[in-house]
């Protein structure tokens, strides 16, 4: 596949298949909760804001009459939550086709999250390696192929994981808190890909970035922290670079549904890789270093309370 112009159309029927998308109440969530519910997928919104999860919910059905949605709270900055979410979710479903880790937060002031994380790390990482390994034995269980669908960011070029400082106590950059955060989600994404080979399940796990999509994510951070001048000049690069959101979550759809997608990385491979249609490409050197994706893999664990025991449940 090339990206000459696949979209969403693409996907064919989703009859069946039970999704769960973080962050869906807005931008790539929701276009993405959208274009899996038009096509016959049950989509399980997955929202901090119960409230904006069901009124997200109400414009899908609008656009899609037919269509099978379900609200549940989830606040990744908690890990009570994260408990909390996976198991009203089993109460009601045996099987899970694809788990899209979209949700996030972007160069927002230091903060820290209910388990004492730095937000970004906390959020973007850390609280979607606990909800991917707690949903692991309904993955494994589900009878045909699943997938694990990790939002990362053209960003994680510019990340390193400083196991020295982790939460950015001794010193704090929102970017480089959040290039660490999106490299680390391409490092659990490909590791995980690399255990599940190592034990025969019928689950892949892909990355993917939407290259430069305007969404309200680029509106938290100068929002947090006060800056007019930053909030305008972010709004303006909306208007005048950004593809929109349907655009943005193409190769999030096409990593969840296309076969050849498995333990890649998936974004626009148009101009400098901010636009255009999905195509599986390159991620950084740092992202394939193996044994910074292990040692992360041992402190997430750690931090979290979440082993992945691949032949049987989590705990």
């Amino acid at each position: 596949m090339t990206a000459s112009g696949w979209t969403s159309e693409e996907m064919g029927s989703l009859d069946g298949k039970t999704i769960v998308v973080t962050g869906a109440n807005s931008g790539l969530g929701y276009a993405a909760t959208e274009a899996f519910v038009s096509h016959g997928a049950h989509v399980i919104l997955a929202c901090r804001s119960t409230e904006r999860g069901q009124a997200a919910a109400t414009r899908i059905r609008e656009n899609a009459p037919d269509g099978s949605t379900t609200v549940l709270q989830l606040d990744l900055a908690d890990l009570d939550s994260i408990r909390s979410f996976v198991e009203r979710f089993k109460a009601d479903h045996d099987s899970l086709d694809v788990l899209c880790n979209n949700a996030g937060v972007m160069a927002i002031p230091r903060s820290e999250t209910a388990d004492g994380f730095e937000t970004q790390f906390g959020v973007n990482h850390l609280g979607h390696f606990a909800l991917t390994g707690l949903l692991l034995e309904t993955l494994t269980d589900t009878d045909s192929e699943t997938r694990v669908v990790t939002q990362s960011s053209g960003l994680h070029e510019q990340g390193r994981i400083d196991f020295e400082d982790l939460h950015h106590e001794d010193s704090y950059d929102k970017w480089d808190a959040y290039g660490q955060s999106k490299l680390a989600n391409l490092l659990f994404a490909y590791e995980l890909q690399r255990r599940l080979e190592r034990t025969d399940e019928d689950i892949v796990s892909v990355g993917c970035h939407p290259g430069y999509a305007a969404t309200n994510l680029q509106q938290r951070g100068p929002e947090q922290s006060g800056s007019t001048l930053r909030l305008w000049l972010m709004k303006a690069a909306n208007a005048l670079i950004a593809q929109d959101p349907e655009q943005g979550a193409l190769p999030l759809l096409y990593a969840a549904t296309e076969s050849d997608a498995g333990g890649a990385y998936v974004g626009p491979g148009g101009f400098r890789n901010m636009r255009g249609h999905p195509t599986p490409q390159r991620s950084s050197a740092r992202s394939y270093d193996e044994a910074t994706a292990e040692r992360l893999w041992s402190v997430s664990e750690e931090l979290t309370g979440v082993t992945y025991d691949l032949d049987g449940s989590q705990h």
